[in-house]
C-alpha cells in the first residue's frame, strides 16, 4: 500500500469516526442494534436462569413467589381504595381533578459509556421520547429518564444534567435539585428567607409533573448562600452499585 492510498484511507477513517460521533442520523440506527443485541443477550440469560430456577429451585422459589405475589396484591388493592376514595373526595367537592398514578418497573440496557457510571441505556416499551419520567429505587429517587436519539437514556442523580425540584426541611423550602460528577447532590435557587439546617431531609416537591410528591432524595450536609440565594449540598440515599432495575414513573396523576 503506497504513501496516498494510505493518507485516502487515514481521510475516509476519520471523517467515518466523525459522523458516527455527531451525527444522529448514523448514531441512531446503530445505537438501535447495539440496544437490540443486549436486550437479546440480556434476555436470554434470564431464560437459562429462570429455566434453572424452574428444575433445580422450583418449590422455594414457587413458595416465595406466592408471598411475594400476595403482599404485592395487598398493597396494590390497599393502593387502589386510597386512588377511588380520592377520586370520590374530588367529585364531592365538584373537582375537576383526578388521580391515576402509573408506575413500572424497567430495566437497564448498559451503560452509555465506558467509565461514566450515571448514564445507562433502558429497555422501555412503549417509550414516549417527548416526556421526561423520574426514576426510583428501593423508595428512593434515583434520576431520571430523558430522550437521547430517541432511544430511553437514564440520568442517574450526580449527573449535572439530571434535575428536578425538591423541598427541603419542615418548612418546604424549595429548590432544584441537580447532579455534580460528585458523590453529593446540589440544590440550588434556595430563597433566603427559608431557614434550613444540617440534617434537614430532601424529598421531592411533585411540582415538575416527574415525580411524586414526599419521595426521599437525601439529606441537607452543608449550605452557603450566594446572591439572595443559598445552595445547600445534599448526600443522596441512593448509592446503588448494581442498578439493574428501576421503578419508573410514567405519570404522576
Amino acid at each position: 500500500m503506497n504513501k496516498k492510498t494510505l493518507t485516502y484511507f487515514f481521510l475516509i477513517l476519520a471523517l467515518f469516526i466523525s459522523a458516527l460521533f455527531y451525527s444522529s442520523l448514523i448514531q441512531s440506527p446503530l445505537i438501535s442494534a447495539s440496544n437490540s443485541i443486549k436486550i437479546f443477550y440480556h434476555d436470554s440469560v434470564i431464560y437459562v436462569e429462570d429455566t434453572i430456577d424452574k428444575y433445580f429451585f422450583q418449590a422455594n422459589e414457587i413458595q416465595d413467589l406466592k408471598m411475594a405475589l400476595k403482599n404485592h396484591q395487598n398493597m396494590s388493592l390497599n393502593m387502589q381504595q386510597y386512588v377511588s376514595e380520592l377520586n370520590d373526595l374530588y367529585k364531592e367537592s365538584n373537582s375537576t381533578l383526578t388521580f391515576h398514578p402509573n408506575v413500572e418497573l424497567v430495566r437497564t440496557i448498559s451503560y452509555q459509556k465506558f467509565g461514566d457510571f450515571n448514564r445507562l441505556w433502558m429497555d422501555i416499551k412503549d417509550y414516549n421520547a417527548s416526556k421526561i419520567y423520574g426514576l426510583v429505587y428501593h423508595d428512593t429517587v434515583a434520576g431520571i429518564v430523558i430522550s437521547e436519539n430517541e432511544k430511553p437514556l437514564a440520568l442517574l442523580n450526580n449527573d449535572l444534567k439530571s434535575t428536578y425540584s425538591v423541598f427541603i426541611g419542615k418548612d418546604n423550602a424549595p429548590g432544584i435539585a441537580h447532579g455534580n460528577n460528585d458523590a453529593n447532590l446540589i440544590v440550588s435557587f434556595i430563597p433566603a428567607w427559608f431557614a434550613i439546617k444540617i440534617g434537614d431531609e430532601v424529598t421531592t416537591s411533585g411540582l415538575d409533573n416527574i415525580f411524586f410528591k414526599g419521595l426521599k432524595v437525601g439529606k441537607v450536609i452543608s449550605i452557603k448562600k450566594s446572591q439572595g440565594y443559598q445552595n445547600a449540598v445534599v448526600s443522596p440515599y441512593f448509592k446503588s452499585n448494581e442498578p439493574n432495575y428501576f421503578q419508573m414513573i410514567r405519570r404522576v396523576k
